[in-house]
């Protein structure tokens, strides 16, 4: 999941900017992976298309282009589907952006696999590890 934090109109697109990017999730980017992207926030909302972008500020950091959608507003959740094993396999903390919660949603029941470490966890993991910041 993650949070749109910006929302941007330019003449011919509307461009989502969310709280992640592809170090957490490198598929699209990597080989143009699709992934069905929900707004758990607004389901309802009526259909625009648009370009949900990461935070990386690098060229292709998007999880989708041009995808048709629920009408997307500012902090509302965005859920990235079958964003498995793999793409937590593929992932890394490129710009100390950390790893996103992993959730697996069966049957209606959410069960936490994984939590987000914050920038001080984050920070002293990778020391632990032998790293430098």
């Amino acid at each position: 999941m993650t949070e749109v934090n910006t929302l941007k109109h330019n003449r011919s697109r509307v461009i989502a900017g969310c709280d992640s990017g592809f170090p957490q999730l490198i598929r699209p980017v990597l080989y143009e992976a699709y992934h069905q992207i929900r707004n758990l926030s607004n389901p309802n909302g009526k259909p625009q298309v648009y370009d949900v972008c990461g935070n990386i500020c690098e060229t292709g950091d998007r999880f989708a282009e041009q995808r048709e959608l629920p009408e997307i507003r500012e902090y509302d959740i965005l859920a990235i589907d079958n964003a498995g094993a793999y793409c937590y396999s593929m992932g890394g903390v490129y710009n100390l952006r950390a790893m996103p919660t992993e959730v697996v949603v069966s049957g209606g029941k959410v069960t936490y696999v994984r939590r987000r470490l914050t920038e001080e966890q984050l920070c002293d993991q990778i020391l632990e590890e032998g790293g430098a910041l």
